[in-house]
């Protein structure tokens, strides 16, 4: 089969690889209909993330099942099928709480800019939908996946309620998801922080009501100024750098919350400011899988469109493209299609 495989910062090339098989009797092997490049991938496309040996890259997926190990008993060869980037037994004491990306069992995809992908703990991941969707839903349901799960989690562990305040750090394919969980949980302002002109229109067209410009404490200050002098009810820092999540503790309220999503990358959190600000502070992985079957019933219904993030569409082979243009912020999602 064919892939893509990392081997320094900047440079990604499309490999033959070897093709997938069944390690364990609980895992899958899917053919993969559809797969991107995620802004995650950029960090150690830049060198921001060490690289080690050349190895495979991607974390999205939807696809058709192929294969399966003896123990998976959930989905059928054939069936189309959405995961989640952190795979999971979904019964473990961790799953059980609605935590999968903490399953007692994880692992964490790294293959899936590929022609076919192995599923490990498949029969708690894959979730199959009733029939093949038509193609133009194919991208709503990668966002699915990953981006989309994500942005509901940010939401989520910022507590997001019916007619409050929310507002969105970031631009990028996870940011502009929240903004639709916002508006899905019932949000009544949403904030949404963004440069980008291309964004803050895709942003305006998933629910946001107001768009800030700033950054950093000018923009935790304009916030402010949206909300009645105090900040936003919650916040959903969508980055992982340093000043992303300081702008995100500093425009929430005094008892609001701050849901963190975005890979942190020297992130530190001023114990002391923490403490006197009464935000609340929870994030970490997207448990993605908790989410699928309700955001996958959402997409197939057309309540939400997250596929919209993808605006650039290349074959597999041009992988390579799809990082540099993403690199450059021409793009802010590249949908990959073997």
């Amino acid at each position: 089969m064919r892939g893509a495989v990392i081997h320094a910062p900047g440079d990604v090339r499309f490999e033959t690889l070897d093709d997938p098989k069944i390690l364990h009797p609980t895992d899958a092997i899917i053919r993969t209909a559809a797969t991107c490049v995620c802004g995650s991938d950029l960090w150690p496309y830049r060198g921001l993330e060490p690289i080690g040996d050349p190895h495979p890259m991607g974390h999205e997926y939807v696809g058709f099942v192929e294969e399966l190990g003896s123990e998976v008993t959930s989905v059928k060869p054939g069936q189309f099928v959405v995961g989640s980037f952190a795979t999971s037994d979904n019964t473990c004491a961790n799953c059980r709480n609605g935590f999968q990306s903490s399953c007692l069992h994880r692992e964490f995809m790294s293959t899936c800019q590929a022609d076919y992908v192995r599923i490990p703990n498949a029969q708690g991941t894959l979730v199959a939908t009733d029939e093949t969707p038509d193609e133009r839903i194919w991208p709503g349901l990668l966002a699915v996946s990953d981006v989309m799960g994500t942005g509901w989690w940010a939401a989520d562990a910022a507590e997001v309620k019916p007619g409050s305040s929310a507002a969105v750090v970031g631009d990028g394919a996870v940011g502009l998801c929240a903004v639709i969980a916002a508006k899905e949980t019932g949000a009544e302002r949403i904030i949404a922080m963004s440069r980008h002109e291309p964004r803050q229109k895709l942003a305006l067209e998933f629910g946001a009501t107001d768009i800030v410009t700033e950054r950093g404490d000018e923009g935790a200050a304009r916030v402010k100024d949206l909300t009645g002098g105090i900040g936003a009810d919650s916040v959903l820092e969508c980055v992982g750098t340093a000043q992303a999540m300081q702008q995100a503790l500093r425009a929430a309220r005094p008892g609001g919350n701050v849901g963190f999503v975005g890979v942190p990358h020297e992130v530190a959190v001023d114990g002391q400011e923490l403490f006197f600000s009464h935000v609340g502070l929870r994030g970490g992985p997207a448990p993605v899988r908790r989410y699928l079957p309700d955001l996958i019933g959402r997409v197939l219904t057309g309540r939400i469109d997250p596929g919209k993030v993808f605006d650039l569409t290349l074959p597999l082979e041009q992988v390579t493209e799809g990082y540099q243009v993403m690199d450059e912020r021409r793009a802010i999602k590249a949908l990959l299609t073997p």
